[in-house]
């Protein structure tokens, strides 16, 4: 089975964890590479770091410091070696200008995270059942 490449944008630790946590429990080759914003994650995409070749997947929290998820799309999607990645908005946002906004950049899905749970001990389960299904459907396409 192909090895799939997976880089993570995202900032909160807490998501970072429930997607290594889900990809460690399904059963497929993946190789996971982590960006905590955009910057970082274009000089990973240029080889400037970490990277052996470029990601099949990539998926995106759109707020992040220092250039937030839309800036990084904006600046993927002018680099044209970049346009068989497929890039996978997980965000709390809802909003629909951010929904518009990414899907004219050219991305293979939106995805809403859960953002508030009763408890906050509840968090780390509905995460990581949230991320292990999304992963799953994402990885199978």
């Amino acid at each position: 089975m192909e090895t799939k490449s997976i880089l993570l944008v995202e900032d909160d630790e807490l998501d970072v964890i429930s997607v290594k946590r889900s990809l460690s429990k399904i059963n497929m080759n993946t190789e996971l590479h982590t960006a905590y914003n955009g910057i970082e994650a274009i000089s990973m995409l240029k080889g400037e770091s970490k990277l052996s070749r470029l990601p099949d997947i990539i998926l995106l929290d759109l707020n992040m410091p220092k250039m937030n998820g839309l800036e990084f799309l904006e600046e993927l999607r002018k680099d044209k070696k970049f346009d068989s990645i497929k890039v996978y908005v997980m965000t709390t946002s809802n909003e629909e200008q951010d929904r518009i906004a990414t899907e004219r950049l050219r991305i293979s899905g939106y995805i809403i995270k859960p953002l508030n749970f009763d408890q906050n001990t509840k968090r780390n389960a509905s995460m990581d059942y949230f991320m292990h299904f999304q992963i799953l459907k994402i990885l199978n396409n």
